[in-house]
């Protein structure tokens, strides 16, 4: 069995060199797509550069999306805000869902077996002591510890089920995959028969990873925000770039998954928790000089 670790790229060389020497023991091929436009529509320039990761070119396949998805909504000037601002919603997933799907690209040569993970970049999941046989005729869901601003500032009230994984050959796609509802429904359940994202076959891998989100400086945060699938909803949060500093500051989250859907997700109530290196990749505790501005 061959392992496949496919994500998307935007400009993280921090976190992509962190992910590549993490899992090199384990992966086959590591899929990489980056796409000559951000999720708001806009032109971007590539950033990926191979000669930054030469020791992992063989194992690297890189992929560039330029065209853009077909069912892009046109924004009219006569639209309400409230349909702009549905219509910016929809524009910025389906360029993330193609940007995703376009991962497909990079699966030459896997055969059915293959073991075919989809994360985001910032997803790193834990490979280490897994019985992967329970992959057979499962879909495995990571659960990840999540930390934000730095490498070991720690989101302990909350598990992100971030990778997930299938053999190729109950492979549908890599949005497939991403879009599964990480909890598990019983097999008597009708609707699982017909639904493409509510399954009973999931097995979930405890102490699966890391989520690093939002490791940047306030002013890199503020444009990967204002780019990214989710853009409109930040521009509505209010949020500006001295908000940022001082959520960082204070080291408060910004985006709160702890509060219910009627609250307000941009809260920054819950507080990080700094933990220990012995908690984080053991990449990390190996090259502390290459990730000193990174810990706090």
């Amino acid at each position: 069995m061959n392992i496949y670790d496919c994500f998307m790229y935007f400009d993280e060389d921090l976190l992509l060199d962190l992910r590549l020497n993490s899992l090199n023991k384990f992966v086959k091929k590591f899929v990489i797509t980056e796409a000559t436009y951000t999720h708001n529509g806009s032109k971007k320039k590539l950033n990926f550069n191979i000669n930054n990761f030469s020791k992992f070119k063989d194992k690297i396949e890189y992929i560039v999306v330029e065209e853009e998805p077909i069912n892009i909504l046109k924004l009219d000037k006569n639209d309400t805000k409230e349909r702009r601002g549905e219509k910016l919603i929809l524009n910025g997933m389906a360029r993330d869902y193609y940007q995703r799907e376009s991962l497909n690209r990079g699966l030459n040569g896997v055969i059915s077996d293959d073991l075919i993970l989809v994360s985001d970049l910032d997803e790193i999941p834990n490979l280490e002591n897994i019985d992967f046989s329970k992959a057979n005729d499962n879909i495995l869901v990571f659960e990840q510890k999540m930390f934000y601003y730095k490498l070991n500032l720690f989101y302990k009230e909350f598990i992100w089920q971030g990778t997930k994984g299938a053999k190729f050959k109950h492979f549908l796609s890599p949005q497939w995959l991403r879009n599964i509802k990480g909890k598990s429904y019983p097999k008597w359940r009708i609707d699982t028969y017909f639904s493409k994202k509510k399954y009973s076959n999931l097995v979930f891998i405890k102490n699966g990873g890391w989520h690093f989100t939002c490791l940047r400086t306030a002013e890199e945060l503020e444009k990967k925000l204002l780019n990214f699938a989710h853009h409109y909803e930040y521009e509505e949060s209010g949020l500006k770039i001295d908000d940022l500093k001082k959520l960082i500051k204070e080291k408060r989250v910004m985006y709160d998954h702890n509060v219910d859907q009627k609250g307000y997700k941009w809260s920054g109530k819950s507080t990080l928790n700094k933990v220990e290196l012995k908690d984080l990749p053991e990449y990390i505790s190996l090259n502390i000089e290459k990730y000193k501005n990174w810990l706090d």
